[in-house]
């Protein structure tokens, strides 16, 4: 059984990794779990979240870690960047969205990487931040084995994450995630119903 691990903190954003992880969860060959810094967080929607691990308790094996934004990743956490940067150093998969990319740029773990995020602005005193040439301007990035992604990204965001792990051939995830961006009706004209 494969493993994704989700990081998520106070205030995190439930809305960015929900397309992920219901898909992921739904598979047989994968495992959803949560984890955090503290055993209880709060989402931005007011969920209220015991996660399954402390920061300690992720196995260094895991086959994905994915970094859910929010409001509370202005903080300093050497366990969490040493974690990153160990995964982005031996080539494992990392996924970052919205305020997570802020983390990743402020402590330089994107130096090896084309990336986006919020906004390039953002992290323009962020001392370690040192390749601004690198950021590209759009919803999502891939680039080696790390997927960047700004606040609005959450489809795109799956479906470059899915992709990087070979959940399926690349046209099937696009047809997934198209449901959901398309809608029903219109995902319907141009697929056929789903569910006939």
């Amino acid at each position: 059984m494969k493993q994704a691990v989700f990081v998520i903190l106070d205030e995190y954003a439930d809305w960015e990794g929900a397309y992920l992880s219901s898909m992921l969860n739904q598979s047989d060959e994968w495992e959803v779990q949560t984890a955090s810094i503290k055993p209880t967080v709060s989402s931005i929607g007011g969920f209220h979240t015991s996660v399954d691990l402390t920061l300690d308790q992720i196995s260094s094996d895991v086959d994905l870690l994915i970094l859910i934004g929010g409001n509370s990743w202005n903080i300093d956490n050497t366990k969490l960047e040493q974690i990153v940067s160990q995964r982005l150093d031996n080539d494992q998969s990392v996924a970052a969205i919205c305020g997570a990319v802020d983390f990743l740029a402020k402590n330089g773990l994107l130096s090896s990487y084309k990336h986006t995020g919020n906004s390039l602005y953002l992290w323009k005193e962020f001392n370690n931040y040192t390749n601004g040439q690198d950021f590209i301007e759009k919803q999502v990035v891939h680039d080696q084995n790390l997927v960047t992604a700004n606040g609005t990204a959450a489809l795109e965001f799956t479906s470059e994450v899915l992709k990087m792990i070979h959940f399926n051939d690349d046209d099937s995830i696009e047809k997934q995630v198209a449901l959901q961006e398309l809608g029903f009706y219109k995902y319907s004209e141009k697929y056929g119903n789903p569910f006939a």
